[in-house]
């Protein structure tokens, strides 16, 4: 189920006050919380210059900030938070615990250590970044984050990058459902099978590199010439995409004019055809860098 918002908050910069409009349509959860339906990517950004993109993406209206503990910039993050000025309910700030810090205590303590370099006194969304099977503690890492949520200092949790097969494990051992599993998913990488079982089970798909290559992805003809028809960027096509077929996109971006059309996708609809031929551009080898769940080690 989804519900429109639109409201009016200002932002308190450096410089003035921001007066910006909220119309993001919201996914409620199988928890019971709430996510943008549009959310703004961090990694990569550090420093001066994250802080002043993700300061952009606040006053162009993202609340749902995805970072991780291997990003380095959970600090910038939350920096960027206070900054703002907007009201810290609004946000939903997503983290992830890495594949070192899996073992039950480790997660235990990692979580409260991403707690202090964010400043805030809970995580919105914690996810599990990874799964490591390999290394097979992801299934403490979960009961953890169950824990944690009982706790209080997380409010939803849920994992990123886990396989039916992992998904079943944990819910098997724990008997609680992941309210979001963030995964790679774009028109070269559709995931249509996965995403079958998210829907089957109220799990919410996020989406990240949503918008895969850039470039090579825009040139094909299916987003072309959406973008044309519709008057819109090949990009604004994709996240469209996302939309339309219920996943959650993090873009990233460091441009504020990138930034704003990234998040203005509402006002237009693709049509049954053209999300039929954009996820017809899903290959077999689809995946960026060949991040295998069952096969991928993070650390």
């Amino acid at each position: 189920m989804q519900h429109e918002v639109a409201e009016w908050s200002v932002l308190k910069t450096s410089e003035q006050n921001v007066r910006v409009a909220m119309e993001i349509p919201i996914y409620d959860l199988n928890d019971g919380t709430e996510l943008p339906a549009v959310g703004f990517g961090t990694t990569g950004l550090q420093g001066a210059d994250g802080l002043d993109a993700i300061l952009s993406a606040v006053e162009a209206g993202y609340r749902l900030i995805d970072t991780a503990v291997n990003y380095g910039n959970e600090m910038t993050v939350g920096e960027a938070i206070r900054r703002s000025g907007a009201p810290r309910p609004e946000f939903r700030v997503t983290s992830k615990l890495p594949g070192r810090h899996h073992a039950y205590d480790d997660a235990i303590v990692s979580t409260h250590e991403s707690l202090g370099r964010l400043g805030l006194d809970h995580i919105d969304l914690h996810l599990i970044h990874w799964p490591n099977p390999k290394r097979d503690e992801y299934s403490e890492a979960w009961r953890a984050l169950v824990d944690l949520q009982r706790d209080g200092l997380v409010t939803t949790i849920g994992v990123s990058n886990f396989t039916a097969e992992h998904l079943d494990r944990i819910m098997d051992t724990s008997g609680v459902v992941p309210a979001v599993n963030q995964i790679e998913m774009h028109p070269y990488f559709p995931q249509e099978e996965l995403r079958a079982v998210h829907d089957s089970l109220g799990i919410r798909t996020v989406a990240w590199s949503p918008l895969a290559w850039g470039k090579a992805l825009f040139e094909e003809d299916a987003v072309r010439s959406a973008a044309e028809a519709h008057g819109v960027s090949p990009a604004q096509v994709v996240l469209r995409w996302h939309f339309q077929l219920g996943s959650v996109p993090i873009p990233r971006s460091s441009a504020p004019e990138h930034q704003v059309a990234n998040g203005s996708i509402f006002d237009f609809e693709l049509s049954d055809d053209q999300v039929a031929a954009i996820t017809a551009l899903g290959r077999s080898d689809g995946r960026l860098f060949g991040g295998d769940p069952d096969e991928h080690y993070e650390m």
